[in-house]
């Protein structure tokens, strides 16, 4: 007779259980079946079922610590830390060498934010448990949480070692390992360790594909292109190799070659806006405009929320000249992030083509409004609000502006002749011989902008006199 596997034996006992339910018939399941019952649950996000499974499994083995376990795991699921701390402390007077049990409290402590104590705690369960690979994770995070890279980089490395130091496969502790290199901005660091990962894992596309990215960090983009190949041969239907081997080589400039790679990867899943656009911008750099404009709409019909695709869109109409277009897209991106500094520059400079010029104004204010604090960003809205007849919006503007630049020459030129335009000659006169102690090099700017302002006497005289006093 044939004795029936672990997965049968499960999918049995689930059959049963499932039964049950449905039948409020109440039949007899030993401990172990309940485990393996709500194990399967919560690794499918049943939560209402595993914590039914709990439950009943409680009722027939009051107990049994694995299932009081899983039901202070339901607990810290709901953020019932407190209900879930007094179990666990129930279950601390009878099982002391139960390293679940300092896990558990090590991650209600986490759950507080009390990482340090949580880590006291994992390297207890870490000294009695014989499965340190998990425990050692956790750690890990605990230190991430805590922002320490270094011992969170060293706990990471070490769960990635079993207990004959050999290195063996957990990508989640692989990548957080990365993610401390990177963080720590040692990348040729990164790429020693994940030489030694590959001597023992060497058909590990992710271990080949991350030190690919490394390499590209460092510019070392040959190197980055023979790893993102290595990974493509571990596994040739590896999205994120192709990804990043088509970056690189759009660095490079082999933009044929990095439009094969981004196509490649339209047929192994559904196509990605973020590929799309790369080929898209390829199309353009080699002057193939049809097919550019091809991949951008199709970018924009992929994922209409993609400011970026919007924005390329954008960028290829200004090129061209038609600023009609490019407003009307770059209103997309607005709509999209309607905070964002660039693109309310683009909006204002698009206008400003189109010599709309309230609408320029309105956009070089929202830039400024933002953060761009730039000096041309103010210098060009002066020069839109001047053309407006807006000289009090103008003086008011290059005040704020001469709080960032206060030793600008062509911040004090220009309210100088801001000044004598409105009738306030003294405060013109003090802003022109501040300019040009500044840079008197910058006088041109009164000749284009303010050219009657040089008629005036007392305007002469101010300008003579700083001849005579500088020769």
């Amino acid at each position: 007779m044939q004795l029936p596997t672990p997965d049968e034996h499960n999918n049995v006992s689930l059959s049963k259980f499932e039964s049950m339910l449905k039948t409020n018939n109440i039949l007899f399941f030993d401990a172990d079946e309940f485990e393996e019952i709500i194990n399967h649950y919560l690794e499918n996000g049943k939560i209402a079922l595993a914590k039914k499974a709990t439950k009943l499994g409680l009722q027939q083995h009051p107990s049994s610590t694995t299932l009081k376990l899983f039901q202070v795991e339901m607990f810290i699921f709901e953020n019932e830390l407190d209900i879930a701390d007094l179990l666990l402390n129930e279950l601390y007077q009878i099982e002391q060498s139960n390293e679940e049990i300092y896990i558990q409290k090590a991650n209600i402590l986490s759950r507080r934010d009390q990482h340090n104590q949580a880590i006291v705690l994992l390297k207890k369960a870490l000294d009695i448990t014989l499965e340190q690979g998990e425990v050692l994770s956790l750690i890990g995070m605990e230190y991430l949480f805590l922002e320490d890279y270094e011992n969170a980089k060293d706990y990471f490395i070490r769960c990635l070692k079993d207990q004959k130091n050999e290195i063996h496969t957990d990508y989640s502790a692989l990548y957080n390992v990365i993610y401390c290199f990177e963080y720590l901005e040692q990348n040729q660091e990164a790429i020693n360790y994940l030489n030694v990962f590959l001597n023992h894992n060497p058909y590990s596309e992710v271990a080949w594909h991350q030190i690919g990215k490394q390499y590209s960090i460092l510019k070392q983009y040959k190197k980055a292109l023979a790893s993102f190949d290595f990974a493509i041969i571990s596994d040739d239907r590896f999205i994120g190799a192709y990804l990043e081997k088509g970056k690189v080589l759009e660095k490079m400039k082999r933009y044929e070659e990095a439009i094969e790679c981004f196509i490649i990867t339209l047929g192994l899943d559904d196509p990605t806006s973020f590929a799309l656009l790369r080929i898209g911008a390829c199309y353009e750099k080699i002057n193939n405009d049809e097919m550019a404009l091809q991949y951008y709409t199709k970018c924009v019909e992929q994922d209409g929320l993609l400011d970026k695709g919007w924005i390329a869109i954008t960028d290829f109409h200004y090129k061209k000249k038609d600023y009609k277009k490019a407003l009307y897209f770059i209103d997309k991106a607005i709509n999209i992030d309607s905070e964002n500094v660039l693109y309310w520059k683009r909006y204002a400079k698009i206008n400003k083509k189109l010599q709309w010029f309230e609408e320029a104004e309105i956009g070089y204010r929202k830039a400024l409004e933002y953060g761009n604090y730039e000096q041309n960003t103010w210098l060009t809205r002066c020069d839109i609000l001047i053309k407006l007849g807006e000289f009090e919006g103008a003086i008011h503007n290059l005040n704020q502006a001469a709080e960032f630049y206060p030793d600008s020459a062509e911040i004090e030129f220009r309210l100088a002749g801001l000044y004598y335009d409105t009738y306030k000659e003294d405060i013109g006169a003090f802003h022109l011989r501040n300019a040009l102690d500044i840079e008197p090099e910058f006088l041109l700017i009164l000749e284009e902008i303010f050219p009657h302002i040089l008629e005036k006497t007392s305007v002469k005289e101010i300008i003579n006199n700083h001849k005579k006093t500088t020769l």
